[in-house]
């Protein structure tokens, strides 16, 4: 099945410049319809009243992690089975272990660059 590219999907990262490099390289695979969150609770929020095709968060951010909100996701009704990537700087084998118990899709680690995020968008969603 092709990968609806016209799809909503949600940025979270409290770092605005993190936000504009993954906007910047949605757009260069060909996703236009991006929204952003600088935090997990403000992503919740936003997922809780709009449908998206998929989320990627940064793990790190205060007052709600990533995690938090990958949980929180899994525990919605109505978003658990919403796509959802996490994005760190740390490639620690607990974390990695962690996400996956907690229903992460697929799990990308800082820096990485279109081709990576293709590649971890495609192993949840399909080709495109």
């Amino acid at each position: 099945m092709a990968v609806d590219k016209g799809m909503s999907v949600l940025i979270v990262d409290d770092y605005k410049t993190m936000l504009r490099i993954i906007r910047n390289l949605l757009k260069q695979l060909g996703f236009d319809n991006v929204d952003e969150a600088t935090d997990g609770s403000m992503a919740l929020g936003k997922a809780r009243s709009k449908q998206y095709g998929l989320i990627i968060s940064d793990w790190n951010m205060e007052p709600m992690t990533g995690f938090e909100l990958l949980k929180e996701v899994r525990a919605d009704t109505h978003l658990k089975n919403t796509p959802f990537i996490m994005v760190t700087a740390e490639s620690k084998t607990d974390n990695v272990i962690a996400a996956k118990k907690a229903g992460v899709n697929n799990y990308i680690v800082k820096p990485f660059n279109a081709a990576t995020l293709k590649t971890k968008i495609a192993a949840v969603l399909g080709d495109f």
